[in-house]
């Protein structure tokens, strides 16, 4: 007979105060009014819970430098706030105010202008081994111009969106990709290609974002990743801050058929 016991080891973390999180993602897609937006406005949970507890009863609004105010409505109980009138100018500056739980958190951010996708060239022999496939979706970038670049690719393969950030420092003028592999896309599937112009501060935002989850961020005795802020301040109590970010972006989409 062999008998085994296992003990159960009760792992103690700390467990920080909730903070508020602000998605407040405004794009303007090519060929579109752009009267239609959201925000979405979450709280922060313990590591083992899995559930996204909504931010109810927010006073959500945008206001632009023309003069604009656009009120942002919560959908029921969702912590998703809508506006269907809202105004989108390439290159004015807009600023977010949210007011909750008795403290004012403000953002600013300039609505930026993106180029489109010229086409999309597929490379069936990509990856270590030489079965990936890949997808290099090209546009050509404005001269003389500091822009910056916001792709994300959809697919229903991964549960999470593939994204990556590009700088037109040393492609000034040029024509350049959007990159993107998956080795489990077949023919038939489709990719959502979207490309998004922000500005250099989302930009260093998302990059050091993505740097901290990348497979080549370090091993377990590396030093943990620093805690990445945003542009959403809390004018209350600062000590109090907020994650996430307000962005403003024209925005450039092609639906891809794999061949």
């Amino acid at each position: 007979m062999t008998i085994s016991c296992e003990d159960v080891i009760e792992v103690d973390l700390n467990v920080a105060s909730q903070r508020l999180v602000i998605d407040a993602g405004i794009n303007w897609f090519k060929n579109t009014s752009g009267n239609e937006q959201s925000i979405r406005l979450s709280l922060t949970a313990p590591f083992f819970n899995e559930d996204v507890q909504p931010a109810n009863g927010a006073i959500v609004s945008v206001s632009d430098t023309n003069g604009n105010t656009f009120n942002f409505i919560e959908d029921g109980v969702t912590g998703i706030y809508r506006n269907l009138n809202f105004i989108p100018v390439l290159d004015t500056t807009y600023v977010l105010s949210v007011f909750y739980d008795n403290e004012l958190y403000t953002a600013t951010e300039t609505l930026k202008s993106v180029a489109p996708i010229d086409f999309v060239e597929q490379r069936d022999d990509g990856g270590f081994l030489g079965e990936d496939i890949e997808l290099k979706a090209f546009y050509t970038d404005p001269a003389n111009i500091e822009n910056y670049y916001f792709f994300e690719f959809i697919s229903n393969i991964p549960v999470i969106p593939t994204l990556e950030v590009y700088e037109d420092r040393f492609t000034d003028g040029n024509q350049v990709f959007g990159f993107y592999t998956e080795e489990d896309l077949q023919t038939g599937d489709q990719v959502t290609i979207r490309n998004y112009g922000v500005s250099e501060r989302f930009y260093q935002f998302m990059f050091t974002l993505l740097q901290q989850g990348s497979e080549d961020s370090g091993g377990p005795f590396e030093t943990q990743p620093a805690t990445v802020r945003g542009n959403c301040i809390n004018q209350t109590n600062q000590d109090n801050f907020p994650f996430g970010y307000f962005r403003l972006s024209e925005v450039d989409e092609k639906i891809y058929t794999i061949q």
